[in-house]
């Protein structure tokens, strides 16, 4: 009996709906970011863009999207297309608008009736946010939320997302998480937390910081390591290979020149070969580079309680209703504090107002310096240049060593005059941890210290927080960065 053909056809492949064709950009002669970079999206796919800090991540987003136009090469996005994207912060002047004026603001043209779509976005991001509510008064993980509804509300084609997990507590990336894993659309998505990344990607976009250049993989990060550790291994094995050769040519070719008449000649072609051997060899990846060990230095002379809490202010995240707590925590040299909480709770607010000195029933110790990391940057000044910030952050001025702690933190020569508003998020933040570093000071307060860094630094920072010798207080929702450092008390605000 013959047996029966299969008749089910392959799936079709699906429509490419954005290709990058030997693109490449620049912020001037001295800053190049793509050189003839080639890629393409196809519709329905969740792809990943990976790259150091400051490779140019958010600039590719922004040729997508059409408010950067390449210097050469063509972005095709097909027409029709439409494109939306969920920035890592949402802009100053939208801060002050309520909900419904935020939610308006995301189209171009007025959305008539737009009260249940705004209803129908804040369902899926798991967000009770009243409508006449003010942007700024909401959390920073809060605002993690409402930037993403204001991507979704559009119904695009094709959605950016830009650090989407950062501020999140872990109920909010779970919920993320199980949104786009169940997404139709396609995807785009610049994250370092690999966790959530393998959870629903197809693929990885990686964008080599030195090459300039964006490779493409099938499969997640980890499938991504797998490939480039197999390459990286086969490319040196080449190059140690024609090592070899090109030394033995070398040595050959100095002993025919030194016999004279026809074995010069001889000499002349091996020199040739030499030539041409050292042209095949492999120019090796380099790896993103990590930050070097460091120390945050302790204020010395300090005696006695850094920091004396009598009692302290939470919000209610759905109703943002305040309740004061009376408890008493007394902060010592060596005390570390993990703040804990859902977003919304005011872990931001009370933080902000400790560093401050304006928080009621809580007292820092006089003369003591308070090293203080927020998680928008917004206590570096924008308009400093690198430089500038880093020596405002020394009791005395010392350029040689604000540029030692600068290069451990990968702050380069062609990086220290450029403007802080300028840098990548990613930058901004190892700025702050160098700031800290020339601060020295008694008491650290961190917001949210992993948000826009590279993954593979959060081993070295969470090593010198957890050695960190004077009075810490840190809120993270990464558990695995917490679970790195020195812990000593642990206030939960949701309790």
């Amino acid at each position: 009996m013959a047996a029966k053909k299969n008749t089910k056809e392959a799936a079709p492949p699906r429509e490419t709906i954005v290709r990058f064709e030997d693109v490449s950009f620049e912020y001037g002669h001295n800053h190049p970011i793509l050189n003839e970079v080639n890629f393409s999206l196809r519709r329905g796919m969740k792809v990943t863009l990976m790259g150091q800090n400051g490779a140019g991540k958010s600039t590719l987003f922004n040729l997508i999207k059409g408010t950067l136009a390449p210097e050469h090469g063509t972005v095709q996005v097909v027409h029709g297309v439409t494109i939306a994207m969920a920035n890592q912060v949402i802009a100053p002047a939208l801060r002050t608008k309520t909900v419904r004026e935020f939610f308006e603001a995301s189209f171009s043209k007025k959305v008539y009736d737009i009260d249940p779509k705004i209803d129908a976005v804040l369902e899926v991001v798991n967000l009770n946010a009243p409508k006449d509510r003010i942007v700024s008064s909401f959390s920073g993980g809060q605002q993690a939320r409402l930037l993403l509804a204001s991507a979704l509300i559009q119904d695009p084609d094709l959605l950016l997302l830009d650090e989407p997990t950062n501020n999140l507590d872990t109920a909010g990336i779970e919920h993320l998480t199980d949104f786009l894993k169940a997404y139709k659309k396609s995807c785009l998505v610049i994250s370092h937390d690999a966790e959530f990344l393998n959870s629903f990607t197809d693929g990885v976009l990686y964008l080599d910081v030195h090459t300039r250049k964006v490779e493409q993989y099938i499969g997640n990060y980890f499938d991504l390591l797998k490939e480039i550790s197999a390459r990286i291994e086969r490319e040196n094995r080449k190059n140690a290979q024609l090592e070899k050769k090109i030394q033995d040519n070398k040595d050959k070719a100095n002993f025919f020149a030194q016999k004279g008449g026809k074995m010069r000649l001889v000499a002349k072609k091996m020199r040739e070969e030499v030539e041409e051997m050292e042209e095949d060899k492999v120019e090796v990846r380099k790896e993103d580079k990590t930050i070097r060990p460091f120390t945050i230095p302790m204020q010395e002379d300090i005696v006695g309680p850094v920091l004396t809490i009598e009692s302290y202010t939470t919000m209610d995240p759905k109703t943002h209703t305040p309740k004061k707590h009376v408890k008493r925590r007394e902060l010592r040299k060596q005390n570390h504090l993990l703040l804990k909480g859902p977003n919304g709770i005011g872990k931001t607010s009370l933080l902000e107002a400790l560093a401050n000195g304006t928080a009621e029933g809580a007292t820092i110790a006089k003369g003591v310096r308070v090293g203080y990391y927020r998680q928008d940057f917004s206590t570096l000044n924008f308009e400093h240049t690198v430089r500038e910030s880093l020596l405002s952050a020394m009791e005395k001025h010392d350029e040689e060593k604000m540029r030692t702690v600068a290069a451990g933190f990968l702050i380069t020569a062609d990086v220290i005059g450029k403007k802080i508003g300028v840098l990548s998020e990613g930058q901004k933040g190892l700025v702050a941890f160098a700031r800290l570093v020339l601060e020295r000071p008694g008491l650290l307060i961190l917001d949210e210290p992993t948000n826009h860094i590279n993954f593979r630094h959060l081993p070295v920072i969470a090593a010198a927080l957890s050695s960190y010798e004077g009075a810490m207080i840190l809120v993270s929702h990464v558990p695995e960065f917490v679970a790195q450092i020195r812990i000593d008390e642990i206030l939960d605000l949701g309790k």
